[in-house]
């Protein structure tokens, strides 16, 4: 079982792909994963079926959660339950996000 994860290595690895988010650890009752978002690129993700933590390592902008802007910084965390309409917009910098599932991602 893997123990240690490079997640800056997980943001270089994103930056080179098509897609802007990987998750890392996947379990029945934990996901974790790291989201890097460009300026001006669109957050496409869908409501999840589980809850879910983001944490800001870097960037700016705003988390859309079920009708209302949250500005986004560095060192905070928002909370998101299941099933509630998100996504991050209005980044002027790369944003870089590490989540949490309360289980799987699916």
């Amino acid at each position: 079982m893997k123990i240690v994860f490079d997640t800056n290595q997980y943001v270089q690895d994103i930056a080179k792909s098509d897609s802007y988010f990987h998750t890392f650890i996947n379990r029945d009752s934990l996901a974790v994963g790291v989201l890097r978002l460009e300026p001006g690129k669109e957050d496409t993700q869908e409501p999840h079926e589980s809850d879910e933590v983001y944490y800001v390592i870097r960037g700016d902008g705003f988390l859309h959660i079920n009708g209302k802007d949250y500005a986004v910084s560095e060192g905070l965390s928002y909370f998101v339950p299941k099933k509630i309409p998100h996504y991050f917009h209005g980044n002027k910098k790369e944003l870089v996000v590490l989540y949490f599932f309360g289980g799987p991602d699916s």
